[in-house]
């Protein structure tokens, strides 16, 4: 997949120097589809180091891709923000070569909180579930 975010280079501060500086999704392959206002879409394919024993996609590397978009998403607007509280809900395995989209969307934010859905994908069908809490943080300094 290429990535092509929707919004200019300049939106978003927040979340894009986060992603500038996240080597952990990049080791990975995590691409940046998409970052708008509370929301976020990512892809992930799976390699051959993600699947496990049973020959399925390691479920710490479906959380990843779910934690990153959640974070992007979370971050999109004008404070910073970090995991409260998350969880996953596994539904259906994937493979190595397999593509995972994950999309975040804000569902609700009060005071320095908010709750994010995160829906991950493969070839349209819904492999997991995962929600996500967040809480701004003060704005980082260099």
């Amino acid at each position: 997949m290429t990535a092509t975010p929707a919004s200019s280079i300049d939106d978003h501060p927040i979340a894009r120097r986060m992603w500038a500086e996240d080597n952990a999704s990049r080791a990975l392959g995590i691409e940046l589809i998409e970052l708008d206002a509370g929301r976020a879409r990512t892809s992930m394919r799976v390699g051959a180091q993600m699947v496990n024993g049973h020959g399925i996609t390691h479920g710490g590397y479906v959380f990843i891709i779910a934690d990153t978009t959640f974070a992007l998403a979370c971050n999109s607007g004008a404070d910073a923000a970090v995991a409260a509280r998350c969880d996953i809900r596994f539904l259906r395995p994937t493979r190595e070569g397999d593509v995972l989209v994950a999309e975040a969307h804000e569902v609700q934010s009060f005071g320095r909180n908010g709750i994010y859905d995160v829906t991950v994908t493969c070839d349209g069908d819904v492999v997991a579930e995962f929600r996500g809490d967040s809480r701004t943080i003060p704005a980082r300094r260099d």
